[in-house]
């Protein structure tokens, strides 16, 4: 059995993991402009390591996954959010997302959450499709939230339970 290229993000994956930020920009999935140089430490207070998943196939990490708090109120500790889904080009096409997708589901359920949740911007037809190949559902849509290249996108919110 081939072990999960899938592990948590170690401290010594910053560098890694902001180039892969970087270098994956679009306006797919992005709605803040493209980050110019010098760039922000990719680790600080509000994205510390133990957030993200990695799938690294043995030369450092080609994708990752955030999983954050929904909102920082008491009576929604029992959601979690993906807050980040990112693989690089030329790690595309092996499941690696599915897999990331799947772990963040995993590990959401093990620290205590029995929902998850994310925002996909509508015209994100491949991540759409895996998100709803993997039980989320559409749960809202803001119409035309976003200004993007010229052009009104939507912002869609989608959900699923984590059943045991």
């Amino acid at each position: 059995m081939t072990p999960s290229p899938i592990r948590p993000a170690r401290p010594s994956d910053a560098d890694a993991l902001s180039r892969l930020d970087h270098d994956t920009w679009s306006t797919l999935h992005a709605v803040m402009p493209r980050p110019l140089p010098p760039f922000d430490p990719f680790f600080d207070a509000d994205h510390r390591p133990e957030d993200y998943l990695v799938a690294d196939l043995g030369d450092g990490p080609v994708g990752y996954v955030r999983i954050g708090f929904a909102t920082r109120l008491a009576c929604n500790t029992h959601v979690r959010q993906v807050q980040g889904l990112v693989v690089a080009e030329s790690a595309r096409g092996r499941g690696l997302a599915r897999g990331l997708l799947r772990a963040a589901c995993d590990e959401a359920r093990r620290r205590g959450a029995t929902r998850i949740t994310l925002r996909v911007l509508g015209h994100n037809k491949p991540a759409r499709a895996l998100y709803e190949s993997e039980g989320f559902a559409v749960e809202g849509v803001l119409p035309g939230e976003f200004l993007l290249g010229g052009a009104y996108v939507d912002d869609v919110f989608m959900g699923r339970a984590l059943t045991p």
